[in-house]
């Protein structure tokens, strides 16, 4: 059960790197902006890829009527989702640490794994009701109103995941380091459930 609570550890840690390296990124290509503007999406806030990008950005979007983007005091989001993960990446860990020392069912890892993948499918349906809320809820005053060819307005949504065309602009959605290491994480304590099960088997027979 060492091994599997040493993967454990490892994989629980690796959620940590969210706190060092951005969960997502968002880059706009347009002709007037060669090398894209974009930001990055972190726990605790937004960050811009180049250092005026965040305020190019903004000052795109007041035109077609769309709120500037949120400061970290605007979504209860990057007030909650850092202590959310940090309380995962501990209790990970100390189940690794409990399973060092005594013999714990590795079912313990798979319930670790279970909750994390529903906090994570939770955030993501977050994080795509901001952008649809963002893209969509449009001042009607704005000095540019775009419709389709039916008259609606346009919903100028991002994507969540992948590339999508936004009039003039071309948007990648992609997940960055810290949503890479996160997975991973998850994928490692899969992984020690499995040697787990495994060794609490060979101990039966």
């Amino acid at each position: 059960m060492k091994s599997a609570s040493i993967v454990m550890i490892i994989g629980s840690a690796l959620l940590l790197g969210l706190f060092v390296f951005p969960l997502w990124s968002i880059k706009l290509e347009a002709p007037q902006y060669p090398s894209g503007i974009g930001m990055y999406i972190n726990l605790d806030g937004l960050e811009g890829i180049e250092k005026h990008d965040l305020q190019n950005i903004d000052g795109l979007n007041h035109y077609i009527g769309m709120r500037t983007l949120p400061k970290p005091e605007d979504m209860w989001e990057f007030s909650v989702f850092p202590k959310v993960v940090g309380g995962m990446a501990i209790l990970g860990i100390l189940i690794g640490l409990i399973g060092l020392f005594k013999n714990i069912s590795p079912k313990w890892f798979l319930g670790w794994l279970i909750l994390m993948c529903i906090l994570g499918i939770l955030g993501m349906y977050d994080f795509n009701a901001w952008l649809v809320d963002y893209g969509t809820n449009l001042d009607p005053k704005a000095i540019m109103k775009m419709t389709d060819a039916d008259g609606n307005p346009l919903s100028y949504k991002p994507p969540l995941l992948g590339t999508r065309h936004i009039l003039n602009f071309v948007a990648h959605s992609y997940p960055h380091t810290g949503a890479y290491m996160m997975g991973f994480g998850m994928f490692l304590t899969f992984v020690a459930y499995l040697i787990g099960n495994k060794k609490m088997k060979s101990l039966k027979t």
